[in-house]
Formats: structure tokens, C-alpha cells, sequence
């Protein structure tokens, strides 16, 4: 399919707009150098909207709009768990988590480990996200975006991820982070725009023009199974989402560990002018949350009635596309290419900002300037974005479900950073070496799992992993004498009440919740 001048003219417009505001935005004031705070948190100014809107546009990319896409071609509305039941876990990371971090005043997920117990902790785990992060998240996201943009315009694949990598690099390494939230609002509008425009022409034309209600009935009377929010035991994609446990089992875990303690998620909460700004714009976010059934999962569940012979279901949001008039595909187009590129600059400021404060820091030779620290930071984002670009077609290129691939693989850890999180804020007991211990524990039993019991899902994997590596803490504690730790942080002096707006929204999304549940159970 190939675009006329008037798409070409919209995408054009837009790249070259976002990275104008993005340099606007980011404008240091006359005579003011740029410090790591302001390159690496914006100088802990962003609004509730900036934040709630970074968040989503963060989460949001190719691989949700490609890869969920895909899979509710394959399985259904079923796959929307990880996008609803995510609320939750928004709620309980402003309510609880991020009064202890804003308290530290950190800039990373592993200097508050190192405040809490040592330099080691911290690298470990500073090591271990950049290569999350660079072989993992940016891969993906690179190649499912790419391949989206090959299927609408024909460019090379190769081509396609360096335009992405460019793009991204184009508009965030000189502003840093205030660059990337603060544009982030007009990403997410775009990218809510362009879903909700592509499920309404294919629900039309599902009804032949008679509306999306009557396509919306359509696809459910032709295929009622892609309703069902509960998977039974005989369903083929019960490995990935078993049943009811999605809602009492190891997704939350996956939940916690993403939306608490990962570093290009948090770090827009971290660059909050104050803590209840910050739960405001995780709210904004929440509620965002609940929209994304309709902009990421619907696609696909329509393709599967006007596609239905897709050779790879992450083609599917491709091909929806494709049933775009001219004007709105370059728009929907736009929202696409701005979904990937903010995912990819946030992935790539957080892995600058874990490289510069975690490890740079703590080998350099004497204290560096803030002038060298925001250069490190901005030389790295460019080198890890150049490794991702090499590597995504070698590491995904053969697979059936990136999506997949990034639950699965990332699932590998997650149960040990969620242990050594949870004891880090709120056990006084956990040692240095219990939670070395826990992420030791997490990665080798779920390779053992993984290996022996191919079968098993991966989600009851990070259960039974995260109770197995909690008693591994709490057994090695206990050998070590089971005794408060100096560092340890006292809870008395945190304030975790919330505001009453605050409670009321969290009710209401609550019930949202339960009553879509129980409709579609």
C-alpha cells in the first residue's frame, strides 16, 4: 500500500513538529547550564498531565499496538487483562511506592536499592536492566515498528529501524527527559485518535456502513469467543493467559514489578514537582488504562472477520490500517511512528540516566561535573540505540508473538525485583545478601522451569518463582541473625494518605473494573 502526498505531507509535518516543540520545551533559560536533574528528571517540574500522559506513551508502542493487536486476532479481548488490571497497579504504586521514593529524592530505581542496602545491589541490578532494556524492550519495539512500516510503505525493514532510531534520537537526546514528557501529551492524543479511528472504519465496514454498534454485534455473534475476559482450560492460548488466574496470580507480579519499580516507567513520577502531582498524573494514567481495549485489542479482534487468513497476527494492526482513506492513514500513520519513538526515548533516557548515575558514577575516578554527566548520558543513548538496531532482527525475526516474547523472557526476572523491592520498602530485616540471594533465585529457577516444563505458564512460573525467592530472602535473613538493618527505612515518618479525589477515582475505576468482569466473564 503506498501513501499519497497528502499522507506523506501529515507525516512530514508531524516529525518535523514534534522535534521543534521537543527543542522548545527542553530551552535552557539564558546563562543556565543544563545539570543532571534537568537533563535526567526535567528539574523535578512535570505537571500531572505530563506525567500521567508519559506514562502511557512510555507503555504504548509497537509492542502493544502491533503485538496485543495480534493477539486479540488470535485470542481476544482476553489479552486486554494486562492493559485493565494495570489500573490497579497504578493505583497502589502512587499510593504506596511513591511516597518512599519521592522521599529519597532519587534519580533511579537502583540508587534508592543502594540507599537501602549497598553499591552491589545497586549495580546488579543496574546491569541487569540495561540489558533488559537494550536487548529486550528497545529490540522489540524497534522491530515490531518496523515491520509495521514495511507492511504499510514497502521500506526495508533495516531501513525502517533506523529511521525509528533516528527519529527518536532526533527529538529526545538533546532535551532529555522535560523533552520527552512534556511532548509526550500530543503522542498520546495521536495514538488514542489513530486506534479508536482504526476500530471505527473496520466496524463499519464489518456492518457495511450501518455502524460500529451493529459491527460491534457482528463480530460478536461470528466469533463470541474473543469476548471471554476468563480463558477455559482447553482454550489453545491458555499457556499464556490460564483462566482465572490472570486476576489472583502471577500477573500481578509482572504488574508490580513493571508499574512500581521500573526505571523508564517511574522515572516520570521521580521528575514530579510534588508527590501529589505525581499521584494525580498516575491517576490521569489509570483512567487511560481503560481505554486502550478499544485502541490496541479491537483491531485485531476485527481482523480476525475481514482478515482472517493472516500468515502472522502481528500483521494484523498493519493490514486494519490499510482501510484507512487517504489524509486519516497518514494521521493514524503518524500516531503509530509517535507511540514507537516515545517508547523508544524513554527506554533510551532511562538507560542513560542507570548508566550515568548507577555505573558511571560509582567507577569514576573523582567526582565528574554535571556538564560530563548529562554528556555520558546523552552519548550512551545514541550507542544503545545503535546495539538495538543491530540485534532486533536477529533476536525477533523468526518469532510468531513478540508480545509474547517480552511477557515471557522479562517474566525471567521480575519475581526477584519484585521480592527485593517489596522487603527493600517495607521489611527492616532484609540483608544485602538475602536479596542477592532472591535474584539469584528467580533467574535460575525460572530458567529451570522454562526448560524442564516448556508447558507451564508463564505466568503460574512467576508465582510459584516469587514465593520461592521470597522464602530464599527471608531464609537467608534469618541465618544472618534476623535483625533490623541500619539502612532500613522507618515507615513511621511516611505519609501514604491520599487526597479525596484520589480515593473517589480509585472506586470508581474499581467498579469499571468488577462490572467488566462480570459482564464478560
Amino acid at each position: 500500500m503506498l501513501f499519497n502526498n497528502l499522507d506523506i505531507f501529515i507525516v512530514a509535518t508531524y516529525c518535523i513538529g514534534i522535534i521543534a516543540i521537543a527543542q522548545y520545551v527542553s530551552k535552557s533559560k539564558q546563562g543556565h547550564e543544563k545539570t543532571a536533574e534537568d537533563y535526567f528528571l526535567a528539574g523535578r517540574s512535570l505537571p500531572w498531565w505530563a506525567i500521567g500522559a508519559s506514562l502511557i506513551a512510555a507503555n504504548i508502542s509497537a509492542e502493544q499496538i502491533i503485538g496485543m493487536s495480534g493477539q486479540g486476532f488470535v485470542v481476544g479481548m482476553a489479552i486486554a487483562t494486562y492493559e485493565l488490571t494495570a489500573a490497579i497497579a497504578l493505583i497502589v504504586m502512587a499510593k504506596y511506592f511513591l511516597p518512599l521514593f519521592l522521599e529519597k529524592q532519587i534519580y533511579t530505581m537502583p540508587q534508592f536499592l543502594e540507599h537501602r542496602f549497598d553499591n552491589r545491589v545497586s549495580l546488579v541490578l543496574s546491569f541487569f536492566w540495561l540489558a533488559v532494556y537494550v536487548f529486550i524492550n528497545l529490540t522489540s519495539v524497534l522491530w515490531l515498528g518496523s515491520l509495521a512500516i514495511n507492511s504499510l510503505t514497502g521500506l526495508d525493514l533495516f531501513y525502517g529501524l533506523v529511521l525509528l532510531a533516528t527519529l527518536s534520537l532526533a527529538y529526545s537526546l538533546w532535551g532529555g527527559l522535560k523533552a520527552v514528557a512534556m511532548t509526550d501529551i500530543i503522542q498520546v492524543i495521536l495514538l488514542i485518535f489513530g486506534g479508536l479511528s482504526v476500530s471505527y472504519i473496520a466496524l463499519n465496514q464489518i456492518s457495511d456502513g450501518a455502524g460500529v454498534f451493529i459491527g460491534l454485534n457482528q463480530i460478536y455473534q461470528s466469533l463470541p469467543e474473543k469476548f471471554d475476559m476468563i480463558l477455559s482450560f482447553d482454550h489453545p492460548a491458555y499457556k499464556d493467559l490460564p483462566g482465572v488466574w490472570v486476576l489472583i496470580g502471577g500477573l500481578w507480579i509482572a504488574h508490580f514489578a513493571y508499574w512500581g519499580f521500573n526505571q523508564y516507567i517511574t522515572q516520570r513520577a521521580l521528575g514530579a514537582k510534588s508527590l501529589p502531582e505525581a499521584q494525580k498524573g498516575v491517576m490521569f494514567a489509570a483512567y487511560l488504562k481503560l481505554l486502550m481495549p478499544f485502541v490496541v485489542v479491537l483491531p485485531g479482534i476485527c481482523a480476525a472477520i475481514i482478515y482472517p487468513e493472516l500468515e502472522k497476527s502481528d500483521q494484523a494492526y498493519p493490514m486494519m490500517m490499510a482501510l484507512l482513506p487517504h489524509g486519516l492513514l497518514g494521521l493514524t500513520f503518524a500516531a503509530l511512528v509517535a507511540a514507537i519513538v516515545s517508547s523508544l526515548a524513554s527506554m533510551t533516557n532511562s538507560i542513560s540516566t542507570i548508566f550515568t548515575m548507577d555505573i558511571y558514577r560509582s567507577f569514576a575516578k573523582s567526582k565528574p561535573s554535571q556538564q560530563r554527566l548529562v554528556t555520558v548520558g546523552r552519548n550512551i543513548a545514541w550507542i544503545a540505540l545503535v546495539i538495538a538496531v543491530i540485534c532486533a532482527q536477529p533476536l525477533l525475526g523468526s518469532m510468531e508473538s513478540a508480545f509474547q516474547y517480552i511477557q515471557n523472557f522479562t517474566g525471567f526476572f521480575t519475581p526477584g525485583i519484585l521480592v527485593i523491592f517489596l522487603v527493600a520498602l517495607f521489611w527492616k530485616k532484609a540483608t544485602t545478601l538475602s536479596v542477592l540471594v532472591a535474584a539469584i533465585m528467580s533467574l535460575i529457577l525460572s530458567l529451570v522451569i522454562f526448560l524442564v516444563f516448556p508447558e507451564y505458564p508463564f505466568i503460574h512460573r512467576m508465582g510459584v518463582v516469587f514465593l520461592v525467592s521470597g522464602f530464599g530472602c527471608y531464609f537467608t535473613a534469618l541465618l544472618q541473625g534476623y535483625s533490623n538493618q541500619p539502612k532500613a527505612i522507618d515507615l513511621v515518618n511516611i505519609n501514604f494518605k491520599t487526597e479525596l479525589s484520589f480515593n473517589i477515582n480509585t472506586t470508581i475505576i474499581c467498579l469499571i473494573l468488577f462490572i467488566t468482569y462480570f459482564l464478560l466473564w
